[in-house]
Order: structure tokens, then sequence, then C-alpha cells
């Protein structure tokens, strides 16, 4: 005769976003390192974004952190136009806590020539190692999904030239 372990529900707290999180598990102990998956789409109003949450256990709390954001293509997709240029970049940026690997995606609003295109990867990267270097990665996290760094990228480059649309398509922890 095999036994089966019963499952019960354990409460994740997330407090980046200020939300709790259910989880099944038989045992509590299996829960701390394992991820959670979550879907973000109904919080930022219509903003795609998938987010993976690793669980931490503090006291006889659990807590998620934060170790992957990511911008849907369907979102990306919606956004751009025909005669538009678009500029991505990838790079690794250090924070307080460690390092995060962050992928901008900047929409022009009309073509543009290859030397304003890096330009503008060049000083978007530049600001965003800036505000990145005195963050933690929750903060760092937190200011992605409030949009705060997008806004602060997009007044930086309007001095090159106008963005229709800049946002961070994927934020990871690197371990």
């Amino acid at each position: 005769m095999v036994l089966i372990a019963k499952k019960r529900v354990y409460d994740v707290e997330i407090p980046v976003i200020g939300q709790t999180v259910q989880v099944l598990s038989s045992n509590p102990e299996n829960l701390v390192g394992r991820t959670i998956k979550i879907d973000l789409t109904r919080a930022l109003k219509g903003k795609n974004i998938d987010a993976s949450v690793i669980i931490r256990k503090e006291g006889d709390k659990f807590f998620g952190e934060f170790f992957y954001i990511r911008l849907l293509p369907s979102f990306i997709r919606r956004m751009i136009r025909k005669s538009v240029s678009y500029i991505e970049d990838s790079f690794t940026a250090q924070s307080k806590d460690g390092n995060i690997i962050i992928k901008p995606y900047l929409l022009a609003r009309k073509r543009v020539y290859r030397s304003v295109r890096k330009a503008l990867r060049d000083r978007a990267k530049e600001v965003i190692i800036e505000y990145i270097k005195n963050r933690t990665n929750d903060d760092v996290f937190f200011s992605i999904l409030s949009g705060n760094l997008q806004k602060e990228i997009a007044v930086d480059l309007k001095k090159i030239y106008p963005l229709a649309l800049s946002e961070i398509r994927v934020a990871k922890l690197k371990k």
C-alpha cells in the first residue's frame, strides 16, 4: 500500500509587487528554492510581462524574490509599425546585490540613420548602468515594473531623438 502525502496551501509573499501567492506543497521545506511563474499583465494595465520568482524562507514565512522579468513578444509586435526603426541591446549591469542582465528595447518614431541608432543604444546603456549601480536587485525590478527606469531612459534619450517606446525587454539576475 502506497501512502500519498497530503498537500497543503502555503502563502508566499512577494514584497516587490505587494501580492501574496498561494502554493501547494506536501512539505514546506520543498518550497525553498522553487520557482513560480507569474503573469503581471492585469497588474500593469495591459503591458504583457512574465515574471519568475524564487522562494526564500525567513523565519516561518516564505518570501518571493524576482530573478527574471520578460516583456512578451506579442506586446512588442503590437507596438511596432511599418517604417519605424527599433534599437535592441544586451549587457550586464552591476547592482549592489549582484549582476543583472538587461535587454532594453527602444522604438523610434520614424526610420533613423544607423549613427543615430548607435548613439541611442550607447546612451541608453550608460543611463541604465548609472541607474542600477547604486540600487538593490529588488529596487531595480520594482523600478522596471513601475516604469520609472523606462521613463528616465526616454527623457534622457529625447535629446538625441524622440522615442515612441522605451522598454526593458528582459531583466534577469546573473548567477
